[in-house]
């Protein structure tokens, strides 16, 4: 197969829209064909240098589709000449570890992350960078112009399988003073392969719940920042008394974890207690969060002594940033953690349920207490409102404009968050969606209800064709 997904003449039905911020995503067989992962393979291997000799990562999570278009990227990177690694399914972080590990030069991820199960898509690592924004945009230029160079070389292709190495570096890294009783929940994504032979070796009881590969995710969405969806591992930890529960998304770059109660301690608060603890080995380490995260979190890395940065929304942004602060942790609400401290700096949640472990096995007090000692805030879910993504920057940008100018206090680094009545309001721009993201936080109910009336009130003028999600 030689020739391009699209020709010239047909540009117009080349599936734009599957290029996000961070990824690429799109209905598999319709918009993320063989087709497209052969080309996208293909203008891939024209970002290598030239006088590349290390192989390229290439892995796949449990969607129905995704041994196909796996097959699809491999015959596209050795038609160029380039040698592979094929890790089969196995998590995200699986391949970004291999990319580490192996000194490879780059890895395609063949996933969708949480995305429903028709959808797939693909994540991308080029050297040890990851695909964002620009770079995404030219992979896209070049599959438009249809690349069909030579191949350099004859191509060579191998298995490996690195669950045990990987294993064994997470298992000596986060050594637990005592053992715990954890549940996970692995949503029939992959993550559960890798986490429960990694927690068993770190000493922990394991129960598992949808720990079975099934790429049509039968028994619940694998998205752990969805409260329905932690409901399961909830009830199963209360049931057997369990010190935490680990629920990871659909291909295992997200945590969620629930604490000995039954009760969600989202991204943001574990974000908390992970610098709290990065920070009494570093003082004055640099974390970065983002814009939907809580106060609390910034007022305590301050007060702990760290620097506090706020950043925009997205891991490959984070990781970017990470490298360009020398910052050692990071954190988003999503789930998505980053360790540069004892780790690589790149997402893994079977790898941040580790270091919560360890956390908490140092201690005495259970999960639930360890947070016990902030003020108290009330706050808002994420709040998603449907918007094009043609007008959703502008509104964006008229509320900056508009609030400035009445003198409200604001942070303008993603989108607008705007500081009044003792809390914040936050308005931006989705980045992987038609969508507007609102979340608000206030010291109590009725300084929060001002708050989201100051903002909604102004957006409900502004809004014309959108409506809530």
């Amino acid at each position: 197969m030689t020739k391009s997904c699209v020709s010239q003449a047909s540009v117009a039905n080349f599936p734009h829209q599957v290029f996000r911020e961070y990824d690429i995503r799109g209905i598999a067989g319709e918009e993320i064909t063989e087709h497209f992962a052969y080309t996208l393979a293909i203008a891939y291997a024209q970002l290598l240098p030239k006088d590349v000799s290390q192989p390229v990562v290439v892995a796949r999570d449990v969607r129905l589709s995704g041994l196909d278009l796996q097959q699809a990227v491999i015959r596209g990177l050795m038609a160029q000449g380039i040698d592979v690694i094929d890790l089969g399914m196995v998590p995200t972080p699986m391949a970004y570890y291999a990319v580490y590990h192996l000194h490879t030069a780059g890895c395609i991820m063949v996933t969708a992350s949480h995305n429903p199960s028709a959808y797939n898509g693909f994540k991308l690592m080029l050297g040890q960078e990851s695909f964002h924004g620009a770079c995404l945009q030219k992979l896209k230029q070049i599959m438009l112009e249809e690349p069909i160079n030579k191949a350099r070389k004859q191509a060579s292709l191998q298995y490996q399988d690195l669950s045990q190495v990987y294993t064994d570096f997470v298992t000596k890294d986060c050594a637990l003073a005592r053992p715990l009783k954890v549940v996970i929940d692995a949503g029939n994504g992959p993550a559960g392969l890798v986490a429960a032979p990694v927690y068993r070796g770190l000493g922990c009881e394991v129960i598992e719940l949808y720990c079975e590969p099934d790429g049509r995710f039968p028994n619940h969405h694998p998205d752990p920042t969805v409260e329905d969806n932690m409901q399961d591992i909830a009830a199963k930890v209360c049931e057997v008394g369990a010190d935490l529960g680990i629920a990871f998304d659909g291909d295992g770059d997200r945590i969620g974890v629930v604490d000995e109660q039954g009760h969600i301690i989202w991204g943001d608060m574990l974000l908390l207690l992970f610098a709290r603890e990065l920070l009494l080995s570093h003082p004055g380490a640099t974390v970065i969060s983002e814009a939907k995260s809580s106060q609390l979190l910034y007022d305590d890395i301050q007060a702990h002594g760290g620097e506090a940065l706020m950043w925009r929304t997205g891991h490959s942004l984070m990781k970017a940033k990470m490298k360009q602060t020398g910052a050692l942790l990071a954190g988003e609400m999503s789930g998505h953690f980053f360790f540069a401290d004892r780790y690589f700096g790149f997402d893994d949640a079977i790898y941040a349920g580790a270091r919560l472990m360890q956390l908490l096995a140092a201690q005495s007090l259970p999960l639930s207490f360890l947070l016990h000692d902030l003020p108290t805030k009330v706050s808002t879910p994420e709040i998603r409102v449907i918007c094009s993504d043609a007008e959703k920057f502008a509104i964006v940008a008229a509320a900056i404009q508009y609030f400035s100018n009445a003198g409200y206090a604001m942070n303008t680094i993603d989108g607008m968050r705007l500081y009044h009545h003792g809390g914040w309001a936050l308005l931006r721009a989705s980045n992987t969606q038609p969508a507007l993201v609102l979340r608000y936080e206030a010291d109590d109910a009725a300084s929060l209800q001002a708050l989201r009336a100051l903002l909604e009130d102004w957006l409900n003028q502004r809004r014309s064709n959108c409506g809530k999600a």
